[in-house]
């Protein structure tokens, strides 16, 4: 099990206590701001089909679940294996405080550790602040898809950025 001590903060594998606390972050976090639609999930069956037990790193202060890392192959084909697709969510209250920087660099070693060679994810163009974000933490952008959704009265790019490992 991967443990990163950050001053006062945890950094550990999902589990299955932790599926409440992260049904309710994304439901806070992925908004049209920050995504394509708002996600919603019908039931913890529900969710732990998506991101079973250790399909994330979560953020820990205390008792508090402050954010998750998620990771995972994109593709189920071999010659895609040495890259993982990111999303990362922090609870906005502990946002600007170093969290998403740490659990980055977790999933960053995690990967490189597992011989991934490439960390990739995908931001709306309209959520500046996590592009900022991405960038600082040695994110690059490959491409990005013109227009290619319509949220709250606006047409939005979709931006896909990867950063290399090793």
């Amino acid at each position: 099990m991967l443990h990163i001590d950050r001053e006062t903060l945890f950094i550990r594998f999902s589990e299955f206590r932790d599926v409440r606390e992260l049904i309710m972050l994304d439901h806070l976090i992925w908004t049209e701001d920050t995504a394509p639609a708002a996600l919603s999930w019908r039931s913890s069956e529900d969710y732990l089909l998506h991101a079973p037990p250790g399909s994330q790193l979560v953020a820990v202060k205390g008792d508090t679940l402050c954010g998750y890392v998620g990771f995972g192959c994109p593709t189920g084909m071999k010659s895609n294996r040495h890259v993982y697709e990111i999303h990362i969510a922090v609870h906005p209250g502990w946002q600007r405080l170093g969290i998403g920087r740490s659990l980055i660099e977790a999933v960053k070693e995690l990967a490189a550790a597992r011989g991934i060679r490439k960390l990739r994810l995908r931001a709306l163009s309209c959520n500046a602040a996590a592009l900022a974000f991405y960038e600082q933490c040695g994110f690059d952008e490959e491409g990005r898809l013109r227009e290619e959704f319509y949220l709250a009265g606006r047409y939005v790019d979709e931006v896909f950025m990867s950063c290399r490992l090793g």
